[in-house]
């Protein structure tokens, strides 16, 4: 079983990833992506190249509470 994903980690990641990245960030496991991307319901827009799936990295930081600088919504209101 692969670890959880930190917060510290989003900023090293690409302008795109792959659905099963994507999933672990918001806590889906890798079945679970999956199915979410093929049947349309992924919590975000899941981009299909070829074979693959990717999501939009900016859209995971959002549905995560997170501003594109990476400071968390909840911190910066709380100043």
């Amino acid at each position: 079983m692969t670890p959880a994903m930190r917060a510290a980690d989003l900023g090293n990641l690409p302008a795109v990833i792959d659905v099963v990245t994507a999933g672990r960030l918001l806590g889906f496991g890798r079945t679970k992506a999956y199915r979410l991307a093929k049947n349309g319901e992924f919590p975000c827009r899941v981009l299909r190249v070829g074979r693959s799936y990717l999501v939009p990295t900016r859209e995971v930081w959002a549905l995560l509470g997170y501003h594109d600088d990476g400071t968390h919504r909840q911190d910066a209101e709380g100043r």
